[in-house]
């Protein structure tokens, strides 16, 4: 597509518009702004597309971990060791209750061998380098180091009623979009099962400490705090890294000691698109929630702004989407960043409605969010009133729409712009040094 011929500011001549309130009288001459990367190089082929990585390098992983194996995998591992079978539940409620895997506080198993079965099912995974807090202690930021050196972020946050943690589940990204400060390095490598559920238990063992705002009071019924929602919504494409994140899934479901017993309708994988993976995700006929990050609902826009549309296009991935809900049920929620001058023209929202109100009513919720920058883009937010204007539109054709809530942007730590810098890559390195 050559992008000189590109003309984003009407509307497809096929598509009819809708008027659900006054549009201003600049409205419809406001210019459209082509996506591009700015203030990074965007990783392209000969071509001049950006490029996509759908499979990792083939890299080292981690040593096998506890949380990477079943209960009964763990259990032939213990018993391999010479040990009953038992002692293998002890292990995973010190790990995923207990939160720990400091061989001195299992006190439950032989002295003589707790060294060697810390060993043998704890290998290091996630070593904190750095967090930074925000909204009055709300809000934490982990810049984690694995153990080839690479970064990730995880985000913990806590809200009225809940708490949640955006988890990474790639070390940085191979999708390339050119708003998100992920993609911006593009894809080192998948994370383990292993790595992508340490997030939680080391975010659960920060909460029991105190370090998310204090801790609530327990008894009269109260239990401790602890994550209760997962969004995959930090580093990387969880469907591209598709059996890890699925692994990961099931034991944060499963019951204790098996894992960590959490409901499955508090936990949302998004993607940017893959269609064949979002087919697959709903054959799993596990009740989580399912996102798209759609931002477009038109393919000349979206090819340029999402690069994986060039493979699958938007009414295949809708059509991926829908199926989701006729499998499983569960309602659909369409994230749509709004940048100004670039996807929020009105149009766009009766053209989204009309797309989403073609396969059905009651399937789907769609969650505008304001475009959080990232460093060095002119891209910003949409204003108010635009903003106001886009929302009014999609709720006016009968499709529930909230805007949603963004947390951690003071700390880069909101939605596309967990990155690790140079900063964090030397303060990792310093870290390790110091180690």
């Amino acid at each position: 597509m050559d992008p000189n011929k590109l003309n984003h500011d009407r509307a497809p001549e096929s598509t009819p518009l809708r008027k659900t309130r006054p549009r201003s009288a600049d409205a419809a001459a406001r210019p459209q702004v082509r996506p591009k990367a700015e203030g990074w190089k965007q990783i392209a082929d000969p071509d001049g597309r950006p490029t996509l990585q759908f499979a990792s390098p083939r890299v080292k992983q981690p040593a096998t971990h506890l949380a990477d194996l079943a209960l009964a995998e763990r259990e032939a591992k213990v018993v391999e060791l010479g040990l009953p079978k038992f002692r293998a539940k002890q292990l995973s409620k010190h790990y995923f209750e207990h939160r720990t895997t400091d061989p001195e506080q299992m006190t439950d198993l032989p002295k003589d061998r707790r060294d060697e079965l810390a060993a043998a099912f704890f290998p290091p995974l996630l070593t904190e380098v750095k967090r930074l807090v925000t909204d009055d202690g709300d809000t934490i930021k982990f810049l984690w180091r694995l153990f080839d050196g690479a970064l990730v972020e995880s985000v913990l946050m806590r809200y009225p009623g809940r708490i949640t943690l955006c988890v990474s589940s790639q070390c940085g990204c191979g999708m390339n979009c050119p708003f998100c400060a992920t993609g911006q390095a593009g894809l080192t490598r998948n994370m383990s099962t292993a790595e992508i559920l340490d997030q939680i238990v080391q975010a659960n063992r920060v909460i029991a400490e105190g370090g998310l705002g204090g801790t609530r009071r327990v008894g009269n019924g109260a239990e401790p705090e602890r994550v209760n929602n997962i969004v995959f919504m930090g580093m990387g494409e969880p469907l591209a890294n598709y059996k890890r994140v699925m692994n990961a899934v099931h034991r944060m479901i499963a019951p204790s000691p098996e894992g960590l017993g959490m409901s499955a309708r508090g936990i949302t994988v998004s993607t940017v698109g893959l269609a064949p993976a979002i087919r697959k995700l709903a054959d799993e006929n596990i009740p989580i929630t399912f996102a798209l990050s759609l931002h477009a609902p038109d393919d000349q826009l979206r090819d340029e702004l999402i690069p994986v549309n060039s493979r699958w296009k938007v009414d295949e991935v809708l059509d991926a989407a829908y199926h989701y809900y006729e499998t499983t049920g569960r309602r659909v929620s369409i994230e749509y960043a709004l940048i100004k001058d670039m996807n929020d023209h009105g149009w766009r929202a009766d053209l989204l409605a009309d797309k989403l109100n073609a396969r059905g009513r009651g399937w789907v919720h769609v969650n505008p969010i304001p475009l959080n920058p990232t460093p060095g883009s002119i891209w910003t937010s949409s204003t108010r009133e635009v903003t106001r204007e886009f929302v009014d539109r999609i709720n006016a054709a009968g499709i529930p729409t909230t805007l949603r809530d963004t947390r951690g942007k003071e700390i880069d730590g909101a939605c596309g712009q967990l990155v690790a810098t140079e900063q964090d890559v030397a303060e990792a390195e310093a870290f390790a040094s110091a180690g």
